[in-house]
């Protein structure tokens, strides 16, 4: 299934409508990095709200999208991570690494505004 890439501003947001498979993944994570430099994007949100199961595969793959997204220049946001999928996580040791999480969309939206806006990491490792 293909995953759904809206370009917002200067962001991306890809909005998970169902469950993946690991082709899937693999796929949004190509489009997304693609997308990035295409659109010169300062930050990317994957929405997982509709998701009821993430799965080792696909939380490494969203850690490694993250990672390639700010090899391009760009901060990723993961959104809407469900309690039972948390809970889940926490107890399997899976986790995102660094990767900024949000409760919903809007929050998303909010966070990736202020790491993007001079303020975040993004401005601190330009100046280097």
């Amino acid at each position: 299934m293909r995953v759904p890439i809206l370009k917002q501003g200067g962001y991306l947001i890809a909005s998970v409508q169902s469950a993946l498979t690991d082709r899937d993944l693999l796929d949004l994570r190509d489009n997304l990095a693609q997308q990035v430099g295409k659109f010169r994007s300062r930050g990317v949100i994957i929405d997982v709200t509709s998701l009821d199961v993430l799965d080792s595969f696909a939380v490494r793959t969203l850690r490694t999208l993250a990672q390639m997204i700010r090899l391009r220049g760009a901060e990723t946001v993961i959104a809407g991570i469900q309690p039972e999928i948390a809970f889940a996580m926490v107890q399997l040791g899976l986790d995102l690494g660094d990767v900024a999480t949000a409760l919903d969309l809007e929050e998303g939206l909010v966070l990736l505004e202020r790491r993007t806006s001079g303020g975040g990491r993004r401005a601190k490792r330009s100046g280097n």
